[in-house]
């Protein structure tokens, strides 16, 4: 959804926050009632149009999500209504009579909207869908990207992204989403998919996968305001709140973490005056809260984790003692190649580089993480602390062809520059 800018930019961007915020609120409703969510989507997206053009001038109304509700139930009347009557008009309209009693309904009133933002997450992390297929629907159900935004952050084509998302309905469609309640099992289930759908879209906005930019900021913007709105649906939810502060702390850095050319700038090097202290202060309060009255999950150990770093006024001040204490928790609750690796890092740093390398060399064997430029990254890392300079000028170099960030490769690159040049062959 892109808004003109109809009455003056300052007005068509109020206008399309609100929609944006309204937008799962809405199509959460109409799914649910109707029972089809492609259709559902059409009718929201024609309301929001109209919404678009119509707020703009005359201002919001007083009730603006009734308002979008009921233009699109009207709008789904209409389709249902003419789709019906080229098939039987006499059955038709007793249809369309049970079909308004429905849109009559005060849809302002409605004591589950709340569950219905919640239950269009659900429908968006259905379990028939792949990952890619989840998150691009989410995105564009719940998010309010558009498709052309959704594809320009993955880097694909419009037209992939379209098919991609079409694919996800025609999918949703014929596995029968459950639009009733969920079983307790089944919605725990699901509250998992969405919330690693939720942290996949901030790390890929956090740090690009691929291309010229180290981050792409809309994608970890839109994650942020989604882990909200589960955490304000959910507020009892341990790990809806340990997701929140974490993104919270690690967005914190964003703005540190690159020179104004685009270099990259590590953790340890980063102007620490630069990081955001609402964010940290919001994500330390978040998890302080959270951890004693809760079971302790892996998004509220990395938090905790993040918050260490965060509380750290220097990089030589970090509590790694502390950190290498809770990877050792999260390596118990959510065992992971990834975690494991990061606990090298945080290892390396109390007991040397050696001890950090022998569990790399454990985690390389088991082949699971074969080829991951982080990996061999890591490894270059701890080489050069341990005085290796060959060894990881190499490994630095490897690392750099393999990943597809160009800033990532450009900073890898740099350091096995730093390290001096290539050791000449003996001339016999």
């Amino acid at each position: 959804m892109r808004l003109g800018d109809v009455n003056g930019p300052s007005r068509a961007s109020e206008v399309e926050d609100l929609l944006r915020e309204l937008l799962p609120h809405v199509l959460g409703t109409l799914a649910r009632r109707w029972g089809d969510f492609d259709a559902a989507e059409d009718a929201v997206q024609d309301a929001l149009l109209i919404a678009a053009r119509r707020w703009a001038v005359e201002g919001p109304p007083d009730n603006p999500r009734g308002w979008l509700i009921t233009v699109a139930s009207r709008r789904l009347t209409d389709q249902y209504r003419q789709d019906a009557a080229r098939r039987r008009r006499e059955t038709t309209a007793a249809a369309m009579d049970a079909a308004r009693d429905r849109v009559s309904a005060p849809a302002d009133t409605d004591p589950t909207a709340g569950d219905d933002t919640l239950f269009l997450l659900f429908l968006c992390c259905h379990p028939s869908l792949t990952a890619e297929s989840q998150i691009a629907l989410t995105l564009r159900a719940v998010g309010g990207l558009t498709t052309a935004q959704i594809a320009s952050a993955f880097l694909v084509p419009v037209s992939t992204m379209t098919r991609r998302i079409s694919r996800a309905k025609q999918r949703m469609a014929v596995d029968g989403p459950t639009f009733g309640p969920l079983s307790e099992r089944d919605r725990d289930e699901r509250l998992r998919a969405v919330m690693q759908v939720l942290y996949l879209i901030f790390n890929e906005g956090y740090t690009a996968s691929g291309g010229t930019c180290l981050q792409r900021a809309e994608l970890a913007a839109a994650a942020i305001r989604l882990a909200r709105l589960v955490h304000r649906l959910l507020p009892d939810e341990g790990e809806a709140a340990g997701l929140l502060a974490l993104m919270l702390l690690t967005h914190a850095r964003s703005a540190a973490r690159s020179r104004p050319d685009g270099a990259l700038v590590p953790l340890e090097k980063q102007d620490r005056g630069l990081w955001s202290a609402a964010e940290i202060r919001e994500g330390i309060d978040l998890i302080e809260q959270t951890l004693p009255r809760s079971l302790v999950g892996p998004y509220q150990i990395q938090a905790a984790i993040a918050a260490v770093h965060s509380e750290a006024a220097r990089a030589e001040d970090t509590d790694w003692p502390q950190i290498v204490a809770l990877y050792e928790l999260l390596e118990t609750v959510a065992p992971s190649p990834v975690v494991t690796l990061n606990h090298a890092v945080a290892r390396a740093m109390t007991d040397g580089p050696q001890a950090g390398l022998d569990m790399l060399a454990e985690l390389g064997s088991d082949g699971r993480l074969a080829g991951y430029h982080r990996l061999i990254a890591v490894q270059a890392h701890l080489l050069e602390m341990r005085g290796d300079r060959a060894a990881a000028r190499a490994a630095y170099r490897t690392a750099a062809r393999r990943t597809t960030s160009l800033p990532e490769q450009r900073y890898l690159e740099s350091r096995a520059s730093a390290l001096g040049p290539e050791d000449k062959p003996e001339v016999p």
